[in-house]
């Protein structure tokens, strides 16, 4: 076996959630990891059933390679096919350009530290060396990872250019000079959040992409793969409203005292005394930042992640410990949701469902919880399955972060009057799942959605609501169990609320 470079280090992985997760004595689904810079959720073109016909076909070798990702990701970059390279993810790419272009006795030219480490790495496992003088190669890395900069392309040819971020970067990327020796590196793990299916490509010139192929493996990307990034191609996602939550971080960031560098990627590098006590701090918490010589750089999320991040970077006390963030996946959906039951009635539920996203936004708001409930689902066939596993999840969550029940108001009781409709809810906390309930007239899936939340949430839960317009009687039902639930989840002694049945 060649020996490797006596100053060869491979590449470190960031620690499993289930371990951080362990040093910081939480559950896993606590832990936030604002290290891996993807978006908190998969896009909607990841369900399962994207997947179904590769699945099925599973036991077969792509015969003829990929054919439609190539003209999908041809389209999606302004190219021709014959211009495409597969691997999987961009890290694969880098290693490739690197055994391509290099080999032992020859120099390789990266971007200055800090940098993604695997330039270095890729340059090594060739068997180069990494320097400036007369490179055979040159990396260039923009936007910069960590740092988020967008600077000049270098004038050196050949020169590979990692775009894992360039879609946050309002900038064309270096596609248009693939004919004057330039490889442009990208993934699908980034703004497409299809890490977990390790795909990216390249794009170069005729000549050097048939070279490149000529030098990959010979099927480098699963099927499986294939079917997810074809799915999200076919509609590609808006880098909007990370860009605006990314300036609203950074801003925030400054209110703290921090001084953020500016970024045209999906997340902060911010330099900080002492990174390791920064991250240390922030680990207690749930919130996993990755740790640099003199910063911590920091993945934009969302509002309501980057905000628990941000209050714990101003020293605030932790939340109170009931709540739950919990996903749900079957093969029509994908459900995440995040719940603290003392909250203060901020709550966002966006499934696509329509009415039954409206419903469940008024149980939560009346019962007092923060609620985040996201996902998707297979809409095209109606809201049924959509509806149904949001209630479930949202249940369940709530099941979660009731955690032993121990201390609890257990029963709690409401009425609620809407115009014309009148609802009665009462509940029962005590463990056992048990749903009487009566909505009359009943608009579509209301009920069904109502008794499969109690049912996941282990509750007993009595509704009766009537009235002369569907809508209200089912409003009325949904807002009185909100309001039944606000007193039965109150603290009231450090007792069992039963001592018998399930609980």
């Amino acid at each position: 076996m060649r020996a490797l470079s006596s100053e060869f280090a491979e590449y470190q992985w960031a620690p499993s959630t289930a371990e951080l997760a362990r040093r910081a004595g939480l559950d896993p689904v606590q832990i936030m990891r604002f290290d891996g810079n993807v978006p908190p959720l998969p896009l909607p073109s990841s369900r399962p059933a994207a997947i179904a016909s590769a699945l099925a076909r599973v036991n077969e070798y792509a015969h003829g390679g990929h054919p439609f990702i190539r003209e999908a990701i041809a389209e999606y970059a302004g190219v021709e096919t014959e211009n495409v390279v597969l691997g999987a993810g961009a890290d694969d790419l880098i290693l490739l350009v690197a055994r391509s272009f290099a080999g032992p006795g020859d120099t390789v030219a990266i971007p200055s530290s800090p940098t993604y480490p695997l330039f270095r790495v890729a340059a090594q496992l060739a068997g180069a060396e990494v320097g400036d003088e007369a490179p055979v190669l040159t990396f260039a890395c923009r936007p910069g990872n960590p740092t988020g900069a967008l600077e000049p392309l270098p004038s050196a040819r050949p020169l590979a250019v990692d775009e894992a971020y360039f879609e946050y970067a309002d900038d064309p990327g270096a596609v248009g000079l693939i004919d004057d020796g330039v490889v442009v590196l990208r993934t699908f793990s980034k703004i497409f959040a299809l890490a977990g299916a390790r795909i990216g490509y390249a794009l170069a010139s005729r000549d050097v992409a048939a070279e490149l192929n000529a030098r990959q493996a010979p099927e480098p990307v699963s099927s499986l793969s294939v079917a997810l990034a074809l799915a999200a191609l076919a509609s590609p996602p808006d880098p909007a409203p990370v860009i605006e939550e990314r300036e609203r971080l950074a801003a925030e960031l400054r209110g703290l005292g921090f001084a953020p560098l500016p970024s045209r990627a999906n997340f902060v590098y911010v330099p900080v005394a002492d990174p390791g006590a920064a991250a240390a701090t922030l680990l207690a918490t749930g919130c996993v930042v990755r740790v640099f010589e003199d910063a911590v750089r920091i993945s934009v999320r969302d509002r309501e992640d980057d905000d628990l991040l941000l209050a714990a970077l101003a020293g605030e006390p932790p939340a109170q410990k009931r709540r739950a963030r919990y996903v749900r996946t079957t093969v029509e959906t994908t459900l995440r949701v995040r719940l603290a039951l003392d909250g203060a009635s901020r709550v966002r539920v966006g499934t696509g469902a329509g009415l039954y996203d409206h419903f469940l936004e008024q149980l939560a708001f009346h019962a007092g919880f923060d609620l985040v409930l996201e996902g998707n689902g297979d809409l095209e066939t109606g809201a049924h399955h959509t509806a149904e596993d949001a209630a479930i999840a949202l249940g369940e969550a709530f099941d979660r972060a009731l955690g032993d029940r121990k201390g609890i108001a257990r029963y709690g009781d409401a009425v609620v009057v809407m115009d014309d409709a009148r609802a009665s809810a009462a509940v029962d906390l005590g463990g056992r799942p048990h749903t009487k309930i009566v909505i009359d007239p009943a608009v579509g899936l209301a009920p069904h959605v109502l008794a499969s939340f109690a049912n996941n949430a282990r509750i007993g839960l009595h509704v009766e609501s009537t009235g002369d317009d569907a809508h209200h009687v089912a409003e009325a039902a949904y807002k009185a169990t909100g309001r039944a639930l606000r007193a039965a989840i109150r603290s009231e002694s450090d007792v069992l609320p039963s001592t018998k049945g399930l609980m």
